[in-house]
């Protein structure tokens, strides 16, 4: 299945939860807040099932993944040392792409995407251009001086501030650690992801 490039309040609404995590979805008289669709407002009692594939469902959305590239980093993650749902998120906020959001080089992760994609970004002063790149605790991202000038790129450095786990300055950033779980976003659940994995 392909990345889903769809309209991310949709898929916000679906799953109650901000795929941008920003909130933006959800904003008072801008987004009703319910599921889409004409049974959106009914209750409904979800089973196990339902609810370990939701939260798959909604973290694959966040990080814009597709379903293959979603499951081989799982079970990349399972084959580490340590708790397996940790290392799994871990693993995710050390894509290229995230880390350029993280970074605040990006007002969103799909824009951080096609900031990669576009050869606008050094890794290690040398060129990278694939998203799904890890990045290692100890590397320097930079933004290429040609697309410093950027209005897009400026707007995004002045309202959303670098990750704890970062230092950025003049476009330039070094990922210092890896972030731990209680930094992360506090409604995504990963144990319940490495139950959907391990069925």
């Amino acid at each position: 299945m392909a990345r889903y490039t769809g309209p991310t309040f949709k898929k916000s609404r679906r799953f109650g939860f901000s795929i941008l995590e920003n909130g933006k979805e959800f904003a008072k008289g801008k987004q009703r807040t319910y599921a889409p669709g004409q049974h959106g407002q009914a209750r409904k009692k979800h089973s196990d099932y339902a609810l370990h594939l939701t939260e798959k469902q909604k973290v694959k959305f966040m990080y814009g993944m597709s379903e293959k590239q979603f499951a081989r980093t799982f079970h990349r993650a399972a084959k580490m040392k340590g708790v397996t749902g940790d290392n799994f998120l871990q693993t995710l906020e050390s894509r290229l792409d995230n880390i350029v959001y993280r970074m605040g080089f990006a007002s969103t992760r799909r824009q951080a995407r096609q900031i990669v994609n576009h050869n606008h970004v050094l890794l290690n002063g040398k060129k990278a251009n694939i998203p799904s790149m890890i990045v290692s605790p100890g590397d320097e991202v930079e933004v290429k001086s040609k697309f410093q000038k950027n209005v897009q790129l400026k707007e995004a450095a002045e309202s959303r501030p670098a990750a704890e786990w970062t230092t950025v300055k003049n476009f330039k950033g070094k990922y210092e650690r890896l972030p731990e779980i209680r930094e992360l976003n506090k409604n995504v659940n990963p144990s319940l992801i490495v139950e959907y994995y391990s069925k």
